[in-house]
């Protein structure tokens, strides 16, 4: 099968699996886990923030992050279709007790004007902003990429509100790729975020979440209580050193395949896509014109080799990664032509 559902099903190269083999460990949650600590150092240095926390997940990350900024009864303001309020089973209310305020975005940025007029003035009726959202590269939006001067912004305006802004950065080395900066250049305008080892960079799980010292020192209390202290966990840590410093920069492979694909889309009759859009390793298209449903198209696609995710009733989420080449695009544009003309 060429397995374009997610960058998430890469599998950990050959030097992860035997750095794993000799991994140095000890218990994480003594702190005695040498791996871990190099891997939270590092993360911490990488990200430009005081200090790093290992957690199994993405999901894991950005709610020990609202959970550290916020109490039951606060708000925070997110974009509408951001993962965090789309994707994590509703968990900021079942967790936390927080109330999320969407703001429906422009490939994944809500304007200005709309955040400051969400920003909750003092008033006994109304709950407190705790926290503003963002995501990058945004998910939903195709990959797109949020540039450093609209986090500027946004940072600037939560500084002047006294509000602090968490970065969902679960692809956010595809962001600093793709436009070609140095990923601290993105995380000044925050002031905590979470980045996943376990997509593009091809570790086997975890992600990191980084910010100020004091801070991160609490999460690592919510990810106590959460039931995520881990013990030798060094055994994981260890790929994701090697996702960080030799996995970034590969990336580019993956947005130029993406962007052989988009092109690709845009030649098939039948087939409605933005090849504009198409920034980093997510492809959207949509196949309404086709007489068919995502769902359906899908499973036609599947019986001929390849996967995909339905991102609405007619739109298809195609994403590159590691574990796809050149040959698998040109396979996977010609099925989607066969489907298409049967």
């Amino acid at each position: 099968m060429i397995d374009l559902r997610s960058d998430t099903i890469t599998k950990p190269t050959k030097e992860m699996r035997e750095a794993m083999v000799h991994a140095e460990v000890g218990d994480d949650v003594y702190r005695e886990d040498p791996t871990v600590n190099q891997l939270e150092d590092l993360a911490a240095d990488i990200l430009g923030k005081e200090a790093a926390l290992f957690v199994t997940s993405g999901t894991q990350g950005n709610q020990i992050a609202v959970l550290t900024h916020a109490k039951p009864g606060d708000e925070m303001i997110i974009e509408a279709d951001a993962h965090i309020f789309y994707y994590e089973a509703g968990a900021v209310a079942a967790l936390a007790g927080v109330q999320t305020r969407t703001i429906a975005g422009k490939r994944g940025k809500m304007p200005i004007e709309a955040i400051r007029q969400a920003i909750r003035g003092v008033d006994i009726h109304l709950p407190t902003t705790a926290m503003i959202a963002l995501e990058n590269t945004h998910n939903r939006a195709g990959g797109a990429v949020i540039p450093p001067d609209y986090m500027k912004e946004v940072y600037q305006l939560a500084q002047a509100k006294n509000v602090p802004v968490h970065l969902d950065g679960a692809r956010l080395f595809n962001a600093s790729v793709a436009l070609g900066i140095d990923v601290k250049e993105l995380t000044q305008y925050v002031d905590t975020v979470q980045v996943c080892l376990s997509k593009g960079l091809s570790a086997p799980m975890g992600s990191i979440l980084a910010g100020p010292k004091d801070w991160i020192e609490q999460a690592r209390k919510w990810r106590k209580r959460l039931g995520g202290g881990m013990r030798q966990a060094g055994l994981m840590a260890a790929p994701g050193i090697i996702a960080l410093t030799k996995m970034v920069d590969r990336l580019e492979e993956d947005h130029h395949l993406a962007k052989q694909l988009a092109n690709g889309l845009a030649q098939i009759e039948g087939i409605k896509i933005d090849i504009d859009t198409v920034e980093t390793n997510i492809v959207l298209f949509d196949v309404q014109s086709t007489g068919l449903t995502a769902e359906e198209f899908l499973s036609s696609l599947k019986n001929k080799g390849i996967l995909g995710s339905a991102f609405g009733e007619y739109v298809i989420r195609l994403t590159t990664h590691r574990e796809i080449t050149e040959k698998d695009i040109f396979v996977t544009l010609e099925k989607i032509a066969e489907i298409i003309k049967g």
